[in-house]
């Protein structure tokens, strides 16, 4: 395969972007996530360590994998870094999350993260400054998907509350 063929391949997002996914993973924390754009991303984090979080307009690198497969990254105001694997024929998400100490570590602090981000990145800014954020906290999990559909590009619609505001069978896939 040529490099050309396979930047051809990495760069077609046509299928993923303006896809909307909400996933389980294998340890419980329930994720919605969505492909805005070529370049950005919106979330809520439903169940977790930081349950309670989300996020519009997050900047992000996405690439097609394999036809299918694509995968994502992005580092967070919070200094968090987060890579996702979506497998849309399979239904399943890898997601690798690198937490700092001061969000993940023992005796730290995941609930300054929950809240609209946007409204205080200064704040996230300030917190992963003051640290600490090494030894990082890594969490791999693969996750179920129970909903994906595609709702368009930049459709503000889609991540458009805070969690805890949706219908109880919304993790069914309804």
């Amino acid at each position: 395969m040529t490099t050309e063929s396979v930047n051809d391949i990495s760069n077609d997002l046509s299928q993923f972007v303006g896809t909307h996914f909400v996933y389980t993973y294998d340890n419980g924390w329930k994720y919605e996530w969505y492909a805005r754009n070529e370049t950005t991303c919106d979330y809520r984090i439903h169940q977790g360590l930081v349950g309670g979080r989300w996020v519009t307009n997050q900047k992000m690198n996405a690439v097609q994998f394999a036809p299918g497969i694509y995968k994502v990254d992005w580092h967070e105001p919070t200094g968090t870094c987060v890579s996702l694997l979506f497998d849309l024929s399979r239904k399943i998400v890898h997601g690798t999350i690198f937490f700092p100490q001061w969000i993940a570590g023992e005796g730290q602090h995941p609930e300054k993260t929950i809240c609209y981000q946007n409204d205080f990145i200064e704040d996230k800014h300030r917190f992963r400054d003051e640290g600490p954020a090494y030894p990082y906290v890594i969490i791999p999990e693969f996750a179920q998907v129970t909903y994906m559909k595609n709702e368009g590009a930049d459709n503000d619609a889609v991540i458009d509350k805070a969690p805890g505001q949706l219908p109880s069978d919304f993790f069914d896939g309804k």
